[in-house]
Order: C-alpha cells, then sequence, then structure tokens
C-alpha cells in the first residue's frame, strides 16, 4: 500500500480547533515534512490550494502558500517522491497549468503530477470575479473533463486544438513535453459526478475516510469507484484520505482528540458550513455535504484514526485490504512529530508497509 503525506500548504493544518497546534504554512515547514517523508519511504507528498479561508479565532487557512510554485521548489530538494500540485480550475487556465507541471517534471523527472480542484467554495472564487455563478455547481465536472482533456493533448502532442463548452484552442502549443513520459493527474470528488470524472479522466481519485476509528467506512466509497473504473475500463487507482492522532497509549490519544473537539473554532466552522450551504443540490456524499457535518466539522469530517502507534498501524493495515484501493494520504495533528513517528513506530509494525523495509533517518 502505498503513503502520501497531504502538505501543511495551510495554517494549522486540518484542525479547526483552538487547542491544536498553531502555525504558518512556511516553505522551510514543508521541506522538512517532504524531506524526512522522502527518508521514511513515502512514495508521494500533495499539496492543496486554498485562496480564500475560513476565518475565525484560529484563522484557518486564512494563510496558504501556492501550490504550483510550493512544488517546484519542492521537487528541486527531493530525489525521490512523487510531488502533486492541485489545479484550481477556475483561477488557472489548463494551457498554463499543463506548461506548469511540465516544469516541475523537468526540474524532477517523472515525478509530477496535478491534482484537479473544481471548487465548492464561491467566495474563493468571487473574490477574484472567477466564479461562474451557482451553475458550476451542476458544471464543474464538465469543465473539468475539458479542462483535463486539454492538458493530456498538449502533454502527448505539444498541440491541442480542442473546442469545448469551457475550453477554446487555437493551435495552442507546448514545448518541451514531459520529460518524465507521463504526468498523472489526481482527483477528488466524493459525489456520484465526481466518482465518473475521475474514473473517466483520472489516474488517481482520493476519497474522504469517515468517522473515528472506523477505517472500513470507506469500504463503500471504494466500492463505488471500483464500479465506475470497471464501466469505462480504466486503471484508476483509490488513495483514502485519513488523519493521524497518535500517542504512546490509546488513553493518550484519545484525550488529545477530545482537547482538540472541545475546543473547535465554531466561528470558523460557521464560515463553512455557509459556503457549502450554497449547493443546494449537491448529494449526500459530496464534498459539500460532508466537510460541513456538525457531528465532525473540527477536522473536515474526514477519517481519523486515534490510537497507540500499534493501534495506528493495525488500523492501516486493515484500509489495505479494501478492494480498489492502493494508497492512504495522511495528514497529521502535529506534521514534523507526525511523520517522525509514523517513520518509526508506525510504518515498522504495518504488514501491508513490510516491503519498504527499516525506516531510514530523519531528516531536519
Amino acid at each position: 500500500m502505498d503513503i502520501g503525506v497531504f502538505l501543511p500548504i495551510g495554517n494549522n493544518g486540518w484542525l479547526i480547533s483552538k487547542s491544536s497546534p498553531q502555525y504558518m504554512p512556511t516553505f522551510e515547514l514543508n521541506k522538512t515534512v517532504v524531506q524526512r517523508a522522502e527518508a521514511y519511504g513515502f512514495d508521494f507528498a500533495l499539496s492543496m490550494i486554498k485562496l480564500k479561508g475560513f476565518g475565525g479565532e484560529t484563522e484557518f487557512w486564512d494563510h496558504c502558500l501556492e501550490s504550483f510554485t510550493l512544488t517546484a521548489a519542492l521537487a528541486a530538494v527531493t530525489e525521490r517522491i512523487k510531488l502533486y500540485a492541485s489545479a484550481p480550475v477556475l483561477a488557472l487556465e489548463p494551457a498554463i497549468a499543463a506548461r506548469m507541471a511540465v516544469t516541475i517534471d523537468a526540474i524532477a523527472p517523472g515525478r509530477a503530477g496535478v491534482n484537479i480542484v473544481t471548487g465548492w467554495a464561491p467566495a474563493e472564487y468571487a473574490q477574484m470575479g472567477l466564479w461562474p455563478g451557482d451553475e458550476h455547481f451542476a458544471d464543474r465536472y464538465k469543465r473539468a473533463a475539458e479542462y483535463v482533456t486539454v492538458m493530456k493533448e498538449l502533454w502527448d502532442e505539444g498541440v491541442s486544438d480542442f473546442q469545448g463548452e469551457f475550453y477554446r484552442m487555437d493551435d495552442c502549443v507546448l514545448s518541451p513535453r514531459p520529460a518524465g513520459g507521463h504526468i498523472d493527474v489526481l482527483a477528488a470528488g466524493q459525489s456520484g459526478t465526481g466518482m465518473r470524472f475521475a474514473a473517466e479522466h483520472a489516474d488517481g481519485h482520493f476519497i474522504l475516510g469517515s468517522g473515528v476509528n472506523t477505517p472500513l467506512a470507506l469500504s463503500k466509497a471504494a466500492a463505488a469507484l471500483v464500479g465506475e473504473v470497471r464501466r469505462v475500463g480504466r486503471s484508476v487507482g483509490t488513495l483514502a484520505l485519513f488523519m493521524i492522532i497518535a500517542a504512546e497509549s490509546d488513553e493518550a490519544a484519545q484525550a488529545k482528540w477530545k482537547d482538540y473537539h472541545d475546543n473547535a473554532d465554531l466561528a470558523a466552522l460557521g464560515y463553512v458550513a455557509g459556503q457549502t450551504a450554497q449547493d443546494k443540490d449537491a448529494d449526500a456524499s459530496s464534498t459539500a455535504k460532508t466537510v460541513a457535518l456538525p457531528e465532525g466539522a473540527v477536522n473536515l469530517n474526514m477519517g481519523t484514526l486515534v490510537g497507540s502507534y500499534e493501534s495506528i498501524a493495525r488500523m492501516l493495515d486493515s484500509i489495505s485490504g479494501i478492494d480498489g484501493v492502493t494508497g492512504v494520504i495522511l495528514v497529521f495533528d502535529e506534521f514534523l512529530e507526525g511523520v517522525e513517528n509514523f517513520g518509526t513506530r508506525i510504518q515498522p509494525l504495518m504488514k501491508s508497509r513490510a516491503a519498504r523495509g527499516a525506516a531510514g533517518p530523519a531528516i531536519g
């Protein structure tokens, strides 16, 4: 099972809490995280894109770096790990994204990838005059399909004359083409439409786990993607996103989680709820619905594994047995300590990572 890290490109990571670690998203932090992850055999790192934060007392995600720029810098200071930058389709034209990805591939041949972000929060794009209106909620995966088609034509052929509803190319050229041969595309839609988009256009798709210490709860979503992939006859790996809160004992880890949960930043959570409510037609499995569910919004409702190092290893191993799941993307309550503890205390106990051998030395 592959292991990836979702980089802390925004302040405070993924916990919307006043008692969780508070930090800014510096290059030095992200460089240390990705170099440490590479040393411990992580397979990939992914940086998100967020253009407007949630505010509140913690100013959650009000401070974010830019994804492609950060990824290019990280490509220059790593040697093996795969690196995915996130492309916001409403803010970055596909021909420019394709060229930026090729530039990263020139720095790190064969290690560049692009994560497609369709956008679910209107305020992110309205602030720049880029929000197309509420019709985007229904059209966003049609737009994304055209977006990826343009990028792939440029990468594969060096030219695109694509004529679509959202993008029109006129002898659009790209050179040089990818030095590494192929640039992977990731997607992350949780809805049925998002799953179909991933099956038809992506090389990998990540889905949110759900609940606390219920790693197998994502089996239904994974099965849905497997069904879509079989329908179109392509090969698309499923990556499960989980938060790790680990400690020496189950009790110590649970105490940390309770403290984070009890000190949720309610003002920031209110902003999330307001943004997600604008998509009136979102189905129950969509990102817009799941991230704001009141029972677990403090961690954006992603699956969370809370426990001792032994318990975390056991739960991660159970995920590897889910049909279609090829890997996991991890976030941590505290990233430097979290990656270190994963490499030295959790990964050596995982049967699904036994082939990786002994953990490497820490960096930084």
